[in-house]
């Protein structure tokens, strides 16, 4: 199929364009956020970002620079995939299939207030990061 990064690019035109469109997102307010992933800053992946969220990327080689091993910025990398770890291997999946229905079983049932939760300690993050002038968080923000 070609580079990764060509893969990518056919993920941005061919899925995520067409998702937002369908959604109908105001992309002048939308902000696109990737990390520093090759396949993601390559030239022709950052020509896209652009030309989808013109002055909106945050990315290395994007209008905002993204952190170097910044992992406080992605509720992803600082929720989600160790609460999904914790309750997907407690099943013990032995296939990946299995681990894929066990992945999405529970992504279904985490609740609103959870992701409310989350991602009103994610826009804490983002702020602390701001008065910070983007130096990485001293100490970790959490709320139960």
């Amino acid at each position: 199929m070609g580079s990764t990064s060509e893969r990518y690019v056919e993920k941005l035109r061919n899925f995520l364009r067409p998702q937002l469109r369908s959604l109908r997102v105001n992309m002048e307010e939308m902000w696109f956020q990737q990390d520093v992933d090759t396949a993601h800053t390559a030239r022709a992946s950052m020509t896209v970002v652009r030309q989808m969220f013109p002055q909106h990327a945050v990315s290395r080689f994007g209008d905002v620079p993204w952190p170097p091993r910044s992992p406080d910025l992605s509720a992803c990398d600082f929720f989600l995939w160790g609460y999904l770890k914790s309750k997907v291997y407690v099943r013990k999946p032995r296939t990946v299939d299995v681990l894929k229905v066990s992945i999405r079983e529970e992504i279904a049932t985490v609740p609103q207030e959870m992701s409310v939760n989350v991602m009103q300690n994610f826009e804490e993050r983002l702020q602390t990061r701001v008065r910070q002038e983007g130096r990485h968080l001293s100490d970790l923000i959490f709320r139960k």
